[in-house]
């Protein structure tokens, strides 16, 4: 897993746009102008995800990769580092979590162009 291909997954999603609000280190990519994903484009390789709180506590107690999210609201975002421990597949899966999570909070008008 590299930042491009993070982008590229990203950038691949319905209604997605990215931009750089926080300065030349961070990557946003939104929904509807709602961040489901921060990327990190410095020295370290993480990203913030958005997550469900439940889930979120179970993902950090079993991997030392994911952590509470840095900058953000730590009941519902973690920093996930994507080093060579988690699987792709599951670093995927928690992009997706998190994208779905703010498709289900914006208007249902628009969110029959996502099925």
């Amino acid at each position: 897993m590299n930042h491009e291909f993070i982008r590229e997954y990203c950038l691949a999603k319905p209604s997605v746009t990215e931009s750089f609000p926080f300065g030349d280190d961070t990557l946003v990519f939104k929904l509807y102008d709602k961040i489901f994903l921060l990327l990190n484009l410095g020295e370290s390789n993480t990203f913030n995800v958005k997550c469900e709180p439940d889930k979120a506590i179970i993902y950090r107690t079993q991997f030392d990769e994911i952590l509470p999210g840095y900058h953000m609201n730590k009941k519902h975002w973690n920093t996930v580092s994507f080093t060579d421990t988690l699987s792709d597949d599951f670093m995927l899966e928690m992009i997706d979590d998190s994208y779905s999570l703010l498709l289900q909070s914006i208007p249902k008008k628009n969110q029959s162009n996502h099925q």
